[in-house]
């Protein structure tokens, strides 16, 4: 698996562009995107390697991790996927969403709706959907061989804010106590930061302890 993260927007979200290895297939994750010369930087990587994108995939339907949606899926043709629990927030309602966050996009209504244990399978990779709701009721982390992408569940020394509508305390630290029981050498691909591992989360990161 080829991972090119791509950080965007004004809450600084990583995008993720996932390939796989040996092939020309990919899809892209979290696109939060919300200006031109963002979209294009990401359009002209996928071009620029000639990469079959398959699916767009959210982690959580805030708006910094989808507003790029209507764009990809322009572009793409490609479907818009996200757990059944976040996929109010695309969509009109969306767009009230977008809009209070001060941001010019919002994302079309989802196309596929995921489920806790769908496979997302392109290429040579298979990704497991783990519901890991706390930060939003529909919140995912996306669990390969050795890699996670954990959306706004875990960061580097930290989590995702649970303060929000929909958002739950009580959620949050069940999600976590999932994630702990993955193998320590596991790569965290996380919704803002820089990647870590769980191991290194479970030494260090105080909400975790």
């Amino acid at each position: 698996m080829i991972v090119q993260a791509f950080t965007v927007g004004m809450f600084y979200a990583n995008c993720y562009v996932v390939r796989s290895e040996g092939t020309r297939t990919a899809i892209i994750i979290d696109p939060g995107f919300d200006i031109d010369s963002e979209a294009e930087r990401i359009f002209e990587f996928v071009d620029g390697n000639a990469l079959d994108l398959k699916y767009i995939v959210n982690t959580h339907g805030h708006p910094d991790h989808t507003c790029g949606n209507g764009a990809v899926k322009k572009r793409f043709n490609v479907p818009i996927l996200i757990h059944e629990n976040d996929a109010h927030m695309l969509g009109d309602l969306g767009k009230k969403i977008a809009e209070s966050f001060g941001l010019a996009n919002s994302s079309p209504q989802a196309d596929m709706l995921l489920h806790d244990g769908d496979l997302i399978e392109f290429g040579q990779i298979v990704l497991r959907v783990m519901h890991t709701p706390g930060h939003s009721r529909g919140g995912i982390s996306l669990l390969g061989e050795k890699d996670i992408f954990t959306g706004d569940t875990l960061f580097a020394g930290s989590i995702g804010r649970t303060d929000f509508p929909e958002s739950s305390e009580q959620d949050m630290q069940q999600s976590l106590n999932r994630l702990t029981l993955l193998p320590n050498d596991f790569v965290v691909y996380p919704g803002h930061g820089l990647p870590t591992t769980i191991g290194e989360e479970k030494a260090t990161n105080p909400f975790l302890r």
